[in-house]
């Protein structure tokens, strides 16, 4: 088949068996358009809260398809490509969560969607980069156990210098390898071009961009701004809706190592396959999604 092919067996597909197709804003660009809905972690959650579809076919990482089954129980959720994971929420689990907890008793513990469902399970509620620093500022605790990437982590800490934030020393590979240099280097050929970048940076980089936020967050901002020319310090993936969206401006990207590759496994075959033989299908114990539930419908709740 061609794309334009595949692309008409998807549409029929998805009408015959009333599925909806969610693609996160760092898929390719074929799986980004043909999605019913693009978006970052806390938009997709909401729609995969709302969906009266049959079927979620969940282009994006095992996280997400996890969260989504979640707030979602009843419907059947597919991943196109079963080993697309996340090194970051890898690098917690319950057991390791459990420790951290008898150590420091009693704080409530913040959760970042980029985590198992059984370590959501644990957890005390929920948060995404876009509404991280409003569910910390919503706890009534003045110390705050956030897991798992010490980045936003610290980004939050000094968004929110009232609380103690006890990290946990996770990171995501692709934006942890950004370094402050880089920043420097645009400085120096591209003079006061605006550069924005995401709080999984690290915080030499993060102190020195013009702007801080989600990927929604930098799509909103890039929307609403007069200038015509950014710098882009999120997964290259965003180039896709930010250039749709606003033809008439120009992106470069931070940094070459702005590449994620558990999120460009997708192809479009792979949502058709999917979607056709339903395969892939995301299972989760009834005990966990019952207790990760919790924290993720506090979190919608808030935002």
């Amino acid at each position: 088949m061609n794309t334009i092919e595949m692309v008409n067996k998807i549409n029929r597909l998805r009408k015959e068996k009333n599925a909806v197709i969610l693609a996160h804003n760092y898929q390719i660009p074929e799986v980004q358009d043909i999605a019913d809905f693009v978006g970052d972690s806390l938009a997709l959650s909401r729609k995969a809260a709302e969906t009266d579809a049959d079927i979620i076919v969940f282009c994006g990482v095992h996280f997400m398809a996890e969260s989504a089954k979640i707030l979602s129980p009843d419907k059947k959720v597919l991943l196109p490509v079963l080993d697309a994971g996340c090194p970051m929420a890898d690098m917690i689990d319950a057991e390791q969560l459990k420790l951290f907890k008898e150590e420091y008793p009693n704080i409530p513990i913040v959760c970042y969607v980029n985590t198992s469902a059984e370590v959501k399970a644990e957890s005390d509620i929920c948060c995404t980069s876009s509404n991280a620093v409003k569910v910390v500022k919503s706890l009534d605790s003045n110390k705050i156990l956030f897991i798992p990437d010490q980045n936003l982590g610290s980004y939050i800490a000094k968004q929110v210098p009232e609380k103690e934030i006890i990290l946990w020393e996770g990171f995501c590979i692709t934006h942890h390898k950004v370094s402050s240099q880089e920043v420097d280097i645009v400085r120096e050929h591209r003079g006061n071009i605006k550069i924005l970048v995401h709080p999984e940076c690290n915080s030499e980089v993060v102190k020195k961009a013009d702007f801080v936020g989600s990927t929604s967050q930098i799509i909103e901002y890039v929307n609403k701004s007069d200038d015509k020319k950014f710098v882009i310090g999120t997964e290259m993936g965003i180039l896709h809706s930010l250039r749709k969206q606003n033809p008439e401006k120009k992106f470069h990207l931070l940094s070459p190592s702005l590449v994620c590759f558990n999120m460009k496994k997708t192809s479009l075959e792979d949502v058709y396959r999917a979607l056709k033989d339903e395969i892939n299908e995301i299972n989760i114990e009834e005990s966990v999604i019952k207790a990760a539930k919790k924290s993720l419908e506090r979190m919608l709740k808030i935002s």
